[in-house]
């Protein structure tokens, strides 16, 4: 018999969540069909998106207000293709702003089963949310080892199935030679630039960036500057790096195949000798590769004066949190300004080793070593249904 899954994902982290538990489904179910919204990742893996998931990329209380019709528009359109092709499971990964809305109508009108991948970080502000969430979830799939028990306290089922991020290949010796190569570095020392992979992220954090890159490399003549650009950024991120003081090497994936640029990005992720980017997931990257880092990242002023009152933590980076530490510096909020990143990343370079043990320690944390988080993800729903 079929398993039908409608599955939702709203940005690149989710996509690539939803890519890599698609592909866990089909190893273990030999018949399932999909259908949802997501991006190339969970397009590889047989879903026609019934519409770009791009547009559902927006982050920030602002930033979210002049799309809010539009989003409310797609958020039924959504839930009433759930509630007419009855799949046996609903899965919406991350983006809660518009997930939950979506579970919310379908569990109202329909007994679909509803799993939703990724915890909600009641542990970092509004820990209301989990029993909110409860009314119309189901089922959670959590990334971080602490937070099951902030879920089923709320009363619904959940599972630590790990970070996808320790199930990436890690790039050879070989392999960032090639990298090199391909783009000109030869030897010389390079630093990553990741100013986001929203265009809200990118339009505010490429000029910051780039000032501070512009003094950093004024300093270090003898680096080059790295820029991975996330598909759906891609043609901003070439934009904005127009007016950048510094020359840069820009990974474009609208030239390459999505097999190439992931090649690429793991070489260049893993051959950086330092990274500046923004807040999120990619620290995980960056620490599965063992590259030191700063983080910086800024919203609209009047998020960013909702979320500091709202603030359960001292620290917004992943790596930081999972190991206890605070060894990765962080320019947040108004402390996102081009010569207080210029002089953390000084300081990072002066002494890189000093995350190396906090990067190992996460990645343990998460599951590296272990089975894939797309399998042990699969094996939950399945396990649940």
């Amino acid at each position: 018999m079929s398993l039908r899954v409608f599955v939702v994902a709203g940005e690149p982290s989710g996509d690539r969540l939803g890519g890599a538990l698609m592909a866990g489904l089909r190893a273990l179910k030999a018949d399932v069909e999909f259908s949802g919204i997501g991006g190339a990742l969970m397009q590889e893996q047989g879903l026609v998106s019934q519409f770009p998931m791009a547009e559902l990329s927006v982050m920030g209380i602002a930033e979210v207000l002049p799309k809010y019709r539009h989003l409310k528009r797609r958020i039924r359109e959504t839930a009433e293709a759930v509630i007419t092709s009855k799949p046996d499971v609903l899965i919406t990964i991350d983006s809660p702003d518009f997930c939950l809305r979506v579970a919310k109508i379908v569990k109202e009108h329909s007994d679909i089963r509803t799993v939703h991948y990724v915890a909600p970080s009641v542990w970092a502000w509004r820990p209301k949310r989990a029993v909110k969430m409860a009314r119309c979830i189901d089922h959670v799939l959590a990334l971080l080892p602490f937070e099951p028990p902030y879920m089923e306290a709320a009363g619904m089922r959940c599972d630590f199935v790990g970070h996808p991020v320790v199930a990436e290949p890690p790039a050879t010796p070989k392999d960032i030679q090639h990298f090199r190569e391909s783009y000109g570095l030869d030897d010389a020392p390079f630093l990553l630039a990741l100013p986001g992979s929203r265009r809200s992220e990118v339009g505010r954090l490429a000029p910051v960036f780039g000032a501070a890159l512009g003094e950093f490399v004024l300093k270090h003549p003898e680096f080059r500057v790295v820029v991975p650009a996330a598909g759906p950024v891609a043609d901003l991120v070439r934009e904005e790096l127009q007016s950048w003081p510094v020359e840069t090497v820009i990974l474009d994936p609208t030239n390459l195949s999505v097999d190439e640029m992931k090649r690429h990005k793991r070489a260049a992720f893993a051959g950086a000798d330092l990274a500046l980017a923004a807040s999120g997931t990619v620290s995980l990257e960056l620490a599965a590769a063992r590259t030191p880092m700063v983080i910086a990242y800024n919203f609209n002023w009047l998020t960013w004066q909702m979320m500091k009152r709202m603030a359960l933590i001292d620290t917004a980076t992943l790596v930081n949190l999972v190991s206890d530490t605070r060894v990765v510096p962080e320019c947040l909020g108004p402390d996102c300004h081009p010569q207080n990143i210029f002089l953390e990343l000084e300081r990072v370079l002066q002494n890189p080793k000093a995350q190396q043990d906090a990067m190992a320690l996460t990645m343990q944390s998460l599951g590296e070593g272990g089975a894939a988080p797309g399998t042990r993800a699969a094996q939950a729903i399945l396990a649940a249904l």
